[in-house]
């Protein structure tokens, strides 16, 4: 198991994304095109998969969208911006992932902004 996949514990191959979201698949290939939802190839069939923590309630995590461009405008691959996301900061009180879940998004984008300098 790499380091990403155990940082981030738990995945959603796509199929169950879409499962979840109610929409066929087709539609989280858009998110993924769109880079709304951002997914690795992760376990023994490396398949594409999503970190079960982008979802919230049925749905894709809101702030996930603008963060995601921000770190990728950083530089970050995806593989780096989710080990961002899922690396413990012990000045934010956890991890960013939590953070944006909890509704602080614009503290986790000015710390990602500030990655690009």
């Amino acid at each position: 198991m790499s380091n990403v996949e155990s940082l981030v514990g738990e995945w959603l191959p796509l199929p169950d994304v879409a499962e979840l979201l109610d929409v066929p698949i087709t539609k989280i290939h858009g998110l993924l095109d769109e880079r709304a939802l951002v997914a690795l190839r992760v376990g023994e069939r490396n398949i594409r998969s999503v970190p079960a923590a982008f979802l919230q309630d049925g749905h894709v995590l809101e702030s996930l969208k603008g963060t995601v461009a921000v770190l990728g405008d950083a530089g970050y691959t995806d593989e780096e911006l989710i080990v961002w996301l899922f690396t413990a900061d012990e000045s934010l009180g956890g991890r960013p992932v939590d953070a944006l879940r909890e509704g602080r998004k614009t503290e986790i984008r000015r710390r990602a902004q500030q990655l690009a300098w």
